[in-house]
């Protein structure tokens, strides 16, 4: 049995309101892979619900200390667990993996899991929860295609990059995590996956015909960090 975690960032699951469009064509995607023998883990982020809470207190008291501002996105983590979780009804194991250095103990094939302490995204969760499970792969799920050597925002000559070695991605994604930051992955999460050898696959949500690639061993578009 193979296993796959996923770190399904929050703003896939609430990009502006819950996207069940996106969540149906998810399960569809996953349970295909859970009933081939496989197993899932998906630890979901707060996306643009945790950054619009964040964001307001940063407004309203300017003395808010990063720890609380994590405290806050955490809770937005584990409301998007619990919407995913319910979405994969009695197919998923009905706990919540709040800690991904425990292991739950179940015959489920899909276990949701969250946010769980500050200093870090739920990212560093994912990660954790592959050290837990011994399971040598996280495959983020974001608003990106590809990890590019600059932010294609804001240069139209940003180049896509298909694989990179974790010191090349480091330079990209730095060494601190800030509340809300928008990065391809958690620089604290990057830290531990690659002391663990740990890969890292970096792949557009969305593109659900590019998942179901990936998850069959077939060519894919995304970014590869080992």
């Amino acid at each position: 049995m193979k296993t796959i975690v996923f770190s399904l960032g929050g703003s896939l699951i609430t990009p502006d309101g819950v996207d069940a469009k996106f969540l149906a064509g998810f399960r569809r995607v996953v349970l295909r892979y859970v009933r081939g023998g496989n197993r899932a883990i998906i630890v979901c982020g707060g996306g643009n619900t945790a950054r619009e809470y964040v964001n307001a207190v940063r407004r309203l008291n300017p003395k808010v200390t990063s720890t609380e501002l994590d405290w806050l996105g955490i809770e937005a983590t584990k409301l998007n667990a619990w919407l995913v979780r319910d979405v994969f009804g009695k197919d998923a194991e009905h706990q919540l993996l709040y800690n991904p250095t425990k292991k739950i103990r179940t015959g489920k094939k899909i276990i949701i899991g969250s946010g769980w302490k500050p200093g870090c995204s739920s990212d560093k969760d994912a990660v954790l929860a592959a050290m837990t499970f011994s399971v040598d792969t996280v495959v983020n799920l974001s608003n990106i295609d590809y990890v590019y050597d600059r932010d294609p925002k804001r240069f139209k000559g940003a180049k896509p990059l298909p694989s990179l070695s974790w010191p090349a991605f480091k330079r990209i994604v730095g060494g601190v995590w800030k509340p809300g930051a928008h990065v391809p992955f958690d620089p604290v999460a990057s830290k531990l996956a690659r002391s663990r050898g740990i890969r890292l696959v970096i792949m557009r949500g969305s593109n659900l015909a590019n998942l179901r690639s990936f998850l069959a061993g077939k060519k894919f578009s995304g970014t590869l960090v080992s």
